[in-house]
């Protein structure tokens, strides 16, 4: 089987994170949120990036957040972090939905970006066929579906880069002003800290590369280089994408679903370009959605290990004729169309958009906390690691990266609780009521497949044998 390269798989970790979908959410905050991109460079970005090449460098036959954690502390705070993982990716499934649906408005109508109707019949049509076609066993090639992502979505991203500066050097007036007392924001303000939400979950999935570490051409070298290379894009695209936005739309007529489009359209209104409005939607459009194919079955693979090892009943480890565990799938696929009834209670579609993104980056937080804690125990417990790469400043760098790991983690749990000024809101009581119902909802079901695992064991059903597998 042929080798992944440095170059493709740095490429594969740009198209899986590098989304555009948090751009309207980060220009929301106008000039500040430079500041903030940076302190989320710092506090997460930069750890998370450090942390997974040297875990991935250190343990190549056993990459991703699942084995790293089951290695330091066990299966049960594995099966932890797989929930975290499943469950933040069917909470995130309806803001990249959303965000596809209120892009492709544009090709019909542009108002239907904001009717909940369309929006609905819209996430539920593709995400069920997206389901429907992975059941099916319909297998799309790595090099296709990088394909598809690169031309959706790093090519628009770098087409918006360059619209917003042609846009300041040609004179037109700006939405934000950069002077140094607006870059600076109230760090007294929580409400100024709500846009740390939005930075942190453009930053999410960067540890995901890790199950790739396999396939890689000279691992413990190719692989902590791909992540730094793809680390240093992903911080300057997404800001400079958000500036651009921010420099073009006033903050409070910013979509969060279909800003990007909102962006795309004023300019190509102002020089007389409307024509390549219909492009740039099918390109954005085919790249969400080739992104999407390549996250659906993840979780499912994740959900699998867990019912392997008897944490879920037999019914999840059954596998159709093409391999898939379609009863998985399924289950998906009504979980998402389970929290879309969410969209008619929330007062717009801003609101909908920024609890689900406040709630999928609250709950990933904390399984980033479990990885930060297992980068720290494994460096006790396997201390060979003569040929990988490690973190500078021997056990001094590896703390302190992944205290401030830990921090910026916790920073964000915290904000996730405050309602943004600018998105509009019933009261905060009910915000912080949806947010706690949300936590409760999505954190209990962990308790009960522990104690249906303990029941398993008791009675002597064993789980499979996954673990052998993997030692095979």
């Amino acid at each position: 089987m042929k080798k992944i390269s440095l170059f493709s798989l740095t490429a594969l970790i740009i198209a899986a994170i590098d989304n555009m979908k948090n751009l309207p959410a980060a220009a929301l905050f106008g000039s500040s949120l430079i500041f903030f991109f940076l302190f989320s460079a710092l506090v997460f970005l930069i750890p998370t990036a450090l942390v997974t090449a040297e875990l991935s460098s250190a343990f190549p036959k056993k990459g991703g957040v699942y084995q790293w954690i089951h290695m330091a502390f066990g299966k049960k705070w594995a099966m932890a972090a797989i929930w975290l993982q499943w469950i933040n990716t069917m909470v995130w499934y309806p803001t990249m939905l959303s965000f596809v649906a209120g892009t492709l408005a544009y090709l019909i109508n542009p108002d239907f970006a904001q009717n909940k109707t369309y929006l609905i019949v819209c996430i539920l049509s593709l995400f069920w066929g997206l389901t429907l076609i992975n059941i099916k066993g319909v297998h799309v090639s790595v090099r296709i579906n990088n394909i598809c992502s690169m031309m959706g979505t790093i090519l628009p991203m770098i087409f918006l880069i360059l619209l917003g500066v042609i846009w300041v050097f040609k004179g037109q007036p700006l939405q934000i002003s950069m002077t140094s007392e607006n870059l600076i924001p109230s760090l007294s303000s929580s409400t100024s800290w709500v846009s740390l939400i939005a930075i942190m979950a453009s930053f999410l999935g960067l540890e995901l590369a890790g199950v790739h570490v396999n396939d890689v051409q000279n691992p413990q070298r190719n692989f902590p280089r791909a992540v730094l290379f793809a680390t240093l894009f992903i911080f300057m695209s997404m800001t400079l994408g958000s500036l651009s936005i921010a420099w073009v739309l006033p903050g409070k007529e910013i979509s969060l679903t279909s800003g990007v489009m909102q962006m795309f359209h004023g300019f190509f209104h102002a020089f007389g370009l409307n024509a390549l409005t219909p492009i740039l939607t099918l390109l954005i459009v085919v790249g969400s959605i080739g992104t999407m194919i390549n996250w659906l079955i993840s979780p499912a693979k994740g959900l699998l290990h867990a019912a392997e090892f008897g944490f879920l009943p037999a019914f999840f480890k059954r596998k159709n004729r093409a391999g898939v565990a379609s009863n998985i799938l399924l289950a998906q696929a009504l979980v998402v169309s389970l929290l879309c009834l969410f969209f008619l209670l929330e007062p717009t579609v801003n609101a909908f958009f920024w609890f689900l993104t406040a709630l999928s980056t609250e709950l990933y937080m904390l399984m980033y906390i479990l990885m930060f804690c297992a980068s720290i125990r494994l460096h006790y417990k396997v201390s060979d690691r003569s040929d990988s790469f490690k973190i500078p400043g021997k056990q001094w760098g590896l703390w302190g990266t992944s205290v401030i790991g830990i921090f910026g983690c916790l920073a964000t749990i915290i904000v996730s609780f405050f309602p943004p000024e600018n998105i509009p809101m019933e009261n905060t009581f009910r915000y912080l009521y949806l947010i706690g119902i949300g936590n409760v909802v999505t954190l209990v079901p962990l308790f009960f497949f522990y104690r249906y695992e303990k029941k398993q064991a008791a009675t002597g059903v064993t789980a499979g044998s996954y673990c052998e597998e993997q030692r095979r």
